[in-house]
């Protein structure tokens, strides 16, 4: 297992464009770095649908020949690394199915806390799972009779879910978009001509020549058609407790994108001149280490005025399956992925600048190499606290036990990284770096602090596990009074 953080999910979707597949297929591009496992797309024409997808990164899993089969004017694709469900075939997004409800495809960016328990009891009365995915739930959901005769089924089904998702649904003849009451992942709009687009980062948006338009709203579904878009809500505004993710800023969107109402780049060399404040050092070389850290790096630059520096190359063809059988093979990838620069480093005092520390044995490797390289002083900085909490709601941190900082103090954990001195850039600070107006953000992997309340025996590889458990009562109430009957 990788001792990084671990990407989640992208989508996109396209309504009314002769080349809708292949703009898909570069929005998915565009976003890979969202999700590396695989990629698929699904398209529809007004009466049928067709899907492809494939294991690894979007190029491996969808060839020519895929998208000349899936010209069709409506798109939606998905790139994935899996949080809930392995990274098995049946899991692999768009989910698309023929049902009571008709031809519908679905993708899903998030992770959903109260999947176990409505999948075990909508298994208890005979509904069968193909995967082991959160999203497959929704499609469950969907056909059952008590949301299927509502006037509205997905608002109705969007209404009982618990926890983070931004989604697409792809059916016929048109798109479906929704985002969750907390807004804690990223979804927007944007538009060539008459042609409406939606995706996880604007990035996308770029890649196609779509311009951005505005974010898909917490609690908010938007319909896009051929014919434009229309927008209804399935929670109201004042509802909605926005509490959106904070380490898309830190660590996971690119650079380029605009995520909830700001340029990440400059959100992240906000936090580099905010840790070069509260955490000088006398030194010759900032470093960052590549690649998201650069933003912090060049802030922590211009704050210090200490010179900026490359002292790692970068190798670009290590994937992330590269096969690790033991820990010394463990500690070379390392290097195969990161290789010191001596003669950048040899004999200097650096200031290493990371984005975030998760386990730790990663950033130790890194801060060995550069030892090794000749490094006189190693002074860490890093753009964010410590991540003491693990994540629920779509982010792959590792459990608890698992996290460096947990139960460790500042000067434990660089004693164990072996760093002359470290320095976390603390929550307060890291906060001061994004606009205030832009909303709430969830800190809980800092804080402990979870805005969508967690069930103590929640574990995000329940399904794997098998010991799904009723968690949660559909309606978030008292199982007594909880009035959704079963499929």
């Amino acid at each position: 297992m990788s001792s990084g953080i671990r990407h989640y999910c992208g989508v996109f979707g396209i309504a009314g464009h002769p080349e809708a597949a292949q703009l898909t297929y570069l929005g998915l591009y565009a976003q890979q770095h969202r999700g590396q496992e695989a990629a698929g797309i699904c398209t529809a024409d007004g009466q049928r649908m067709i899907r492809r997808a494939g294991s690894g990164l979007v190029a491996d899993a969808l060839d020519a020949q895929d998208l000349e089969e899936l010209r069709n004017p409506l798109a939606i694709g998905h790139v994935r690394y899996s949080t809930t469900g392995s990274g098995h075939e049946a899991n692999v997004q768009p989910l698309q199915v023929s049902c009571s409800i008709g031809q519908v495809a679905i993708c899903h960016n998030g992770n959903l806390i109260n999947a176990a328990g409505v999948r075990h009891e909508y298994e208890s009365d005979g509904h069968i799972f193909t995967g082991t995915s959160d999203t497959e739930v929704i499609l469950h959901m969907l056909v059952n009779r008590d949301f299927a005769e509502r006037p509205d089924p997905l608002a109705a089904v969007l209404r009982h879910l618990r926890g983070s998702y931004s989604l697409l649904m792809l059916h016929p003849d048109r798109i479906e978009a929704a985002r969750d009451p907390t807004g804690n992942r990223p979804l927007c709009l944007g538009r060539i001509a008459d042609t409406w687009i939606v995706a996880s980062e604007t990035c996308a948006l770029d890649l196609v020549g779509a311009q951005y338009v505005r974010d898909v709203e917490p609690g908010e579904i938007v319909t896009l058609t051929p014919n434009g878009i229309q927008s209804r809500r399935f929670i109201e505004r004042r509802a909605c407790r926005p509490a959106q993710c904070i380490f898309e800023h830190i660590y996971f969107a690119d650079p380029s994108s605009l995520v909830f109402g700001e340029n990440v780049h400059l959100v992240r060399k906000q936090m580099g001149r905010a840790l070069a404040r509260y955490a000088p050092a006398n030194a010759d070389l900032i470093v960052p280490v590549p690649n998201c850290a650069r933003c912090a790096a060049l802030g922590y630059h211009e704050e210090s005025n200490i010179p900026l520096g490359r002292g790692f190359t970068t190798s670009h063809y290590v994937g992330r399956s590269f096969i690790q059988p033991s820990q010394t093979v463990r500690d070379l990838t390392v290097r195969l992925k990161l290789n010191p620069i001596r003669a950048s480093v040899e004999g200097k005092r650096l200031v290493v600048v990371e984005d975030s520390v998760v386990r730790g044995t990663t950033t130790r490797g890194k801060m060995q190499s550069l030892r090794d390289a000749g490094a006189k002083q190693l002074h860490l900085r890093v753009a964010s606290p410590p991540i003491r909490h693990p994540c629920y709601y779509g982010i792959d941190f590792p459990s608890r036990e698992e996290l460096i900082a947990n139960a460790r103090t500042v000067e434990q954990i660089r004693d164990y990284l072996a760093v002359d001195s470290l320095a976390y850039l603390p929550l307060e600070r890291m906060l001061s770096c994004v606009k205030p107006h832009n909303g709430h953000f969830c800190t809980a992997c800092f804080s402990g602090e979870y805005p969508i309340p967690i069930d103590p025996y929640f574990q995000k590889d329940m399904f794997e596990r098998q010991q799904l458990r009723f968690f949660e009562p559909l309606h978030g109430g008292d199982p007594a009074k909880d009035t959704a009957p079963a499929p």
